[in-house]
C-alpha cells in the first residue's frame, strides 16, 4: 500500500486540468500578446481562464495578476505595500511569527533597509488575535500580513476580523492564501481583504503559476522589468498552459468543495482521535479551527526526520512541516511560536490529506505511526531518560 498524504507540499494536477493544458500546448500556441488569430485566440483563453478565477474569489478580472507562485505573489504584494508607504513616510509593517518563509524573509529583507517589523505572538492553539492586531496598528503602518491558514499546523486565521480592522484604520491588509484557497472558501470582496496570493499547485493544479489578487485602487509595484504584460505590473511571456490549468482546477475544486471538505474533515478526525492515543502525543493547533486535511503532531523522544523515512518505508509519504524547509536542520518556527522546546519541535509530523484518501487509509497511517514511534522511541536514550523518570516529560 502506497498512502500520499503530503498534499499541503504539493498536490497531484487534476485530469481537467492537465485536459487543458494539453489542448493549450497543442493547439492554443500563439503568444497572447500577437495581434495575429493564433495569438488573439490565445489571449481569448487567457481571459476566460481569469474571469473564471475572479468569479471564484469575488473579485473583478482586471484585479487578478498571474506570477510564477504564491512566492513571489507575497513579495510583490509585501514590497509594494512597503514602497507605498515609505513614499508617506510608513515603515512599519505588522505580521506574525508563523508566517510562511516567502513573508518572513521578506519581511527580514525589508527590516534591513529600515522599515520596522512587529510579529504577533500566537496562542498555544496557533491562531492570531484580531485584538493584538488592532493594538499593533500605528500611524505609520503600511500593511498587515496575516496568512489565511498556516502551511505547517494547519490553523484558520480570522481573516474577516483582521481585514475589518485594517479597512477601518485604512491599512492595507494581504493574505497569503496559499493553503486556503480551494479548500475553504473565500471572497476578498466580502473578507476586506486588499491583496491575496494562491499558488495552483495546493488544489491540483500545475506547478510554477500563482495568482495575486490586487484590490482595485490598492498600488501595485514591479519586481521585475520588461514587457507589457499583466497590465505593466509583471513582465514576461506569460504561460497560458499553466494558466488554463489553473483556472481549471481552481473550477473544478470549488463545484465540489462542501463534500470534499466534509469528507476530508472526517478523515482528519479519525487521524486525530488515532494519533492521539499514542502516549506522549500532541496534537498542534487548534483541533477545529483548522484546514480540512491538516493533521500535525509532535512526538515526544524521537526525531521527525527518522520517523519520516521509516513511514516512507511503510509506504507513507508524509512531512514534517514546511517543504520549503525540508533541507533544515532546525525546529520549525510555528512549533516554537506555539511555545514548544526544541527537542519537542524536532519530533514532529504533518499528514495533510486529500479526497482521493480513504477511511482504510487513516487506520493504516495510525497503525504505521504507532509502530514507528514505539520503535524509535525503544532505541532513544532520551527516550529512556524521561521513562526513567531522569528528564521530565513535556508532553
Amino acid at each position: 500500500m502506497y498512502i500520499y498524504a503530503d498534499n499541503a507540499a504539493t498536490t497531484k494536477i487534476n485530469p481537467v486540468a492537465m485536459d487543458v493544458m494539453n489542448k493549450c500546448m497543442t493547439e492554443v500556441y500563439g503568444n497572447p500578446s500577437s495581434l495575429h488569430s493564433a495569438g488573439q485566440k490565445a489571449a481569448e483563453v487567457m481571459q476566460k481562464a481569469r474571469e473564471d478565477i475572479a468569479q471564484v474569489l469575488g473579485a473583478d478580472f482586471r484585479e487578478i495578476y498571474f506570477t510564477s507562485g504564491g512566492t513571489e505573489a507575497d513579495n510583490q504584494a509585501i514590497y509594494s505595500a512597503a514602497a507605498f508607504g515609505e513614499k508617506k513616510g510608513k515603515k512599519h509593517i505588522i505580521s506574525s511569527a508563523i508566517e510562511h518563509h516567502a513573508v518572513l524573509h521578506t519581511l527580514q529583507r525589508l527590516e534591513k533597509e529600515g522599515f520596522e517589523i512587529t510579529l504577533l505572538d500566537v496562542g498555544e492553539d496557533g491562531i492570531v488575535r484580531p485584538e493584538d492586531v488592532r493594538q499593533a496598528i500605528r500611524e505609520d503602518t503600511a500593511l498587515v500580513t496575516i496568512m489565511y491558514a498556516n502551511n505547517e499546523i494547519g490553523t484558520l486565521q480570522p481573516i474577516s476580523e483582521i481585514a475589518a480592522i485594517c479597512r477601518e484604520k485604512k491599512v492595507i491588509f494581504h493574505t497569503d492564501a496559499v493553503q486556503a484557497v480551494g479548500h475553504v472558501p473565500i471572497n476578498v470582496r466580502e473578507q476586506n481583504i486588499d491583496m491575496l496570493s494562491l499558488s495552483a499547485h495546493k488544489f491540483h493544479g500545475p506547478r510554477g503559476i500563482g495568482v495575486l489578487y490586487v484590490r482595485k485602487g490598492v498600488p501595485l509595484f514591479n519586481l521585475i522589468e520588461g514587457g507589457a504584460q499583466e497590465r505593466g505590473r509583471r513582465p514576461g511571456t506569460e504561460n497560458l498552459p499553466a494558466i488554463a490549468g489553473m483556472a481549471a482546477a481552481l473550477k473544478e475544486v470549488v463545484s465540489h468543495m462542501a463534500a470534499a471538505e466534509e469528507k476530508v474533515s472526517s478523515l482528519r478526525d479519525i487521524l486525530i482521535e488515532g494519533l492521539s492515543k499514542i502516549p506522549h502525543a500532541r496534537l498542534n493547533g487548534d483541533a477545529k479551527r483548522r484546514l480540512p486535511g491538516n493533521v500535525n503532531f509532535c512526538f515526544e523522544g524521537i526525531e521527525g526526520e527518522s520517523l519520516l523515512l521509516l513511514l516512507d518505508n511503510k509506504g507513507v509519504a508524509a512531512s514534517s512541516g514546511s517543504a520549503c524547509t525540508s533541507g533544515s536542520l532546525d525546529p520549525s518556527h510555528v512549533l516554537l511560536a506555539l511555545g514548544l522546546p526544541h527537542e519537542v519541535a524536532h519530533g514532529s509530523l504533518r499528514l495533510s490529506l486529500s479526497e482521493e484518501n480513504t477511511k482504510e487509509e487513516m487506520y493504516y497511517i495510525i497503525d504505521a505511526v504507532r509502530e514507528v514511534v514505539e520503535y524509535l522511541r525503544d532505541m532513544s536514550p532520551v527516550w529512556e531518560a524521561l521513562e526513567k523518570g531522569e528528564k521530565e516529560h513535556v508532553i
